[in-house]
């Protein structure tokens, strides 16, 4: 049997959020104290706790008398995301770059096709992750560092529309984290950012363009 103690609002959280990659908890879904501590074995207080830390980050919002939200997706937000992260990454290139081994890129190299070919949005979210994590650790900027996993955290309930509707096959990925690297490699710090950013931008429009859609259908019926 499990002990309800044993679990922490950490291990919560990870499951909250791996929940909602799987789609099982998709934007709007209301998340119910009560119903989450029956589903992960755990009490109430360890639920609250993480709800309350999701809410912070910006994954879900409070409802009076009504529980917690799984917060919908934002074009508005998506760009803001998007810049903020695109100007964490530029300052985080140059630093980490003289304390990165030839081990590191292929690391990267091989997080990065894991990406463009996994089906499964939590695996894509976990390489993405482990992908930074490789370069704002180097960078030995924990500040730095710990602003980006937050805006990560923020975006991951953007991965299933990016996986299943967006981007449902590995041919029609976006590259931009190889993109990133094949400058990267070779010390080019601003033609790496560059690359990476046309990239990304892309996608981001894509995103912004198919949530406006969306938006405008709701507001015709």
């Amino acid at each position: 049997m499990v002990d309800k103690k044993s679990k922490t609002p950490g291990v919560v959280i990870k499951q909250i959020r791996a929940a909602v990659l799987d789609g099982l908890y998709k934007p709007g879904d209301r998340l119910l104290e009560g119903d989450l501590a029956v589903a992960f074995h755990v009490s109430r207080s360890p639920v609250r706790e993480a709800l309350q830390a999701l809410e912070s980050e910006g994954t879900l919002f409070a409802t009076p008398y009504a529980g917690a939200v799984v917060r919908p997706l934002s074009a508005a937000e998506a760009c803001e995301i998007a810049e903020i992260r695109l100007g964490l990454i530029s300052l985080a290139l140059k630093p980490a770059h003289p304390h990165l081994a030839p081990a590191h890129f292929d690391l990267a190299s091989d997080l990065a096709k894991r990406i463009t070919r996994t089906k499964s949005a939590r695996e894509a979210f976990e390489c993405n992750r482990r992908f930074w994590d490789i370069i704002f650790e180097n960078a030995e900027r924990p500040i730095l560092w710990e602003m980006f996993q937050k805006l990560d955290d923020r975006m991951t309930r953007y991965y299933p529309l990016l996986l299943k509707e967006l981007y449902p096959t590995p041919e029609s990925r976006p590259h931009q984290h190889e993109a990133l690297l094949e400058w990267y490699r070779k010390g080019q710090f601003a033609e790496a950012l560059r690359a990476f950013k046309k990239i990304y931008l892309e996608m981001v429009d894509r995103i912004v363009d198919h949530l406006e859609a969306q938006e405008s259908a709701k507001s015709v019926e």
